[in-house]
């Protein structure tokens, strides 16, 4: 497996990409609320881009056709924006990537659309936990494994389960680079974590099985059980001590 260790000045670059997007992801989560629709925030992404001067990265992404991923629900990732309203009690994953100056951020994060049950909050604190829980173990000299393993005793220490069948993975100059991260695994396994490594965590949880379906459209991704799912994501990169997150606005 080919690990790609970045450059001082690609992580620089990467770092202005990395707040791009996460800027442009802010604005789309504070967007969020009952009456909009999913193609109005599309439009946001889109002009929040051209402010960064950036080109969203999963826009023409092996044919996705869209600016932004909004998933509503029971719906996971790769949720396409269109006509859709978003109601009160909905919650709302936002998966978004930006390239600037040839090198990507991607980050994601669920948000509540008005009041909301306890459990779906619960659900979405528990995403975000694993999320952080995963960057701790991300460390120079350790293995992909520990990563996974600190998302996966996370979610589960709470009572929900952890998606398998998605992962994150390494970033740079394409979206997708080596290694994978998986949600779930075991310490001291995987590729070895190497000073200038950058990769996407992306922990996505559900209250029910962690089993998936796929759409009949091809791109969205739903629980195969039909309950809720959250999503979170930071793109960082591994350094000398703790990782960097490089997706904060």
């Amino acid at each position: 497996m080919s690990i790609i260790i970045k450059s001082d000045r690609e992580l620089e670059i990467m770092r202005h990409a990395g707040k791009a997007t996460a800027s442009v992801l802010k604005v789309l989560a504070s967007s969020v609320q009952p009456g909009i629709k999913t193609s109005e925030l599309d439009e946001i992404a889109s002009a929040e881009s051209l402010k960064w001067g950036g080109k969203p990265s999963f826009k023409g992404y092996q044919g996705f056709p869209a600016n932004v991923c909004v998933s509503i629900n029971n719906e996971i990732v790769h949720g396409i924006p269109g006509p859709a309203v978003i109601n009160e009690g909905d919650i709302v994953s936002l998966d978004f990537g930006l390239e600037i100056e040839g090198f990507q951020g991607d980050t994601a994060v669920t948000v509540a659309a008005g009041n909301v049950k306890k459990t779906a909050l619960d659900l979405i604190e528990t995403t975000r936990g694993a999320l952080e829980s995963g960057i701790k173990a991300a460390r120079n000299g350790k293995r992909v494994g520990d990563i996974s393993s600190a998302i996966q005793k996370y979610v589960e220490s709470r009572g929900y389960a952890v998606v398998r069948e998605y992962t994150g993975h390494g970033i740079g100059r394409s979206m997708h680079e080596d290694p994978q991260v998986p949600n779930f695994g075991t310490t001291g396994t995987g590729p070895l974590l190497k000073k200038g490594m950058t990769m996407a965590l992306e922990p996505m949880v559900t209250t029910g099985d962690w089993r998936t379906r796929l759409g009949n459209d091809r791109w969205v991704v739903y629980t195969a059980d039909g309950s809720l799912a959250a999503h979170f994501e930071h793109t960082i990169a591994i350094t000398e001590g703790e990782a960097e997150v490089l997706t904060l606005a």
